[in-house]
């Protein structure tokens, strides 16, 4: 089955404080393991407020196999919890065509998925029907219960 997503977009920190290689090693989690080499992150490095430097990682994945398995990993991943959250606060993930959500960095290390507001793993799912009702598709997609 083809998943109405057009694109996936992931972003991510790396603090100065942080182990960049941890960190890293905590979003290719998300990935299956013939994947990871697949996906390329463009790296910036940022300096932040006390000038401490701050690395930037993003990419937009377009590859329908990698985004299925990806979408198909939150939908196994994700806990009824975190999927009842998205659907009661819709607004708040929900834009038009594109879901957002934001993973925590120190459970994809230890490989759980689960929502966290804090210095998270940017999620953007960019569903391709724009004049649809994408909580419905969402739903039937397995992203909301």
């Amino acid at each position: 089955m083809r998943l109405p997503i057009a694109y996936v977009d992931i972003r991510f920190l790396a603090h100065a404080t942080e182990d960049v290689g941890k960190v890293k090693q905590a979003v290719h989690n998300l990935f299956q393991a013939d994947q990871v080499e697949k996906v390329a992150f463009n790296e910036v490095v940022l300096k932040g407020h006390y000038g401490n430097s701050i690395i930037l990682f993003e990419t937009r994945i377009k590859n329908e196999e990698i985004t299925g398995h990806f979408v198909e990993m939150l939908v196994a991943e994700l806990s009824e919890l975190d999927k009842e959250k998205i659907l009661r606060e819709t607004n708040a993930f929900i834009d038009g065509s594109n879901l957002y959500l934001r993973l925590d960095k120190q459970a994809a290390l230890l490989e759980e998925v689960r929502l966290h507001q804090a210095d998270p793993i940017y999620i953007r799912i960019r569903f391709r029907n724009k004049d649809t009702d994408n909580t419905e598709i969402a739903k039937d997609i397995g992203l909301l219960p």
